[in-house]
């Protein structure tokens, strides 16, 4: 089945200012723990025939304190506005069952904690990055604009494992409620992808 997606991404979690583990899943985060909420914005996308462009998925997770440990929890929300057919496609990317990025998380989830519709709202607007999804997550994030930088231009991380990309812009947290599927935690860490892209 071939598919292909675009779109932008945000991401949060519970480790102080820059998260360790996106430099590498083996370092170990700040606490004995990381929960994050990974956002998918997708502008463009076709899977297997279905078209998947405007729509949005987030995930959560809490895991180990090394993310290599596995032992993952993880749950899924949806965008409420799919059809059947595109729930189906989305969940067959966002799971890894049809390869892709997604496909080398997989081995590290011990608790799917189920899939869930709820309304999205995204809006990037600059350096800021705010998400609504349903009643369970709300979080800003603004770009990190490095003391100095007379451009404007934030603070950018290259050369890492991430399933979205391996090139971020460095960003913080600067409101957060988090509580989804059991998973509580305030939002500190950020990343932002202005736009990635994924085929299989």
């Amino acid at each position: 089945m071939a598919w292909n997606i675009k779109g932008t991404y945000i991401e949060t979690c519970s480790c102080d200012f820059f998260c360790p583990c996106n430099f590498s899943l083996d370092t170990g985060a700040d606490y004995d723990y990381c929960r994050v909420s990974l956002v998918f914005n997708l502008t463009e996308g076709n899977v297997d025939g279905t078209d998947v462009g405007g729509l949005a998925v987030a995930a959560i997770a809490d895991t180990p304190k090394v993310m290599t440990d596995g032992n993952w929890r993880l749950g899924v929300f949806i965008d409420e506005r799919v059809t059947d057919d595109q729930a189906e496609k989305l969940l067959g990317v966002f799971s890894g069952q049809l390869g892709g990025p997604m496909e080398g998380i997989v081995p590290l989830v011990g608790e799917n904690l189920g899939v869930e519709r709820a309304h999205f709202e995204i809006d990037e607007d600059g350096l800021r990055h705010s998400v609504k999804v349903g009643d369970a997550i709300e979080f800003e994030i603004e770009d990190v604009v490095p003391f100095g930088i007379e451009t404007g231009e934030p603070a950018r991380i290259a050369g890492i494992f991430h399933p979205v990309a391996s090139d971020f812009t460095v960003s913080k947290a600067t409101r957060s409620r988090i509580n989804a599927f059991g998973i509580e935690y305030q939002g500190k860490s950020g990343l932002s992808k202005s736009e990635f892209s994924w085929s299989a």
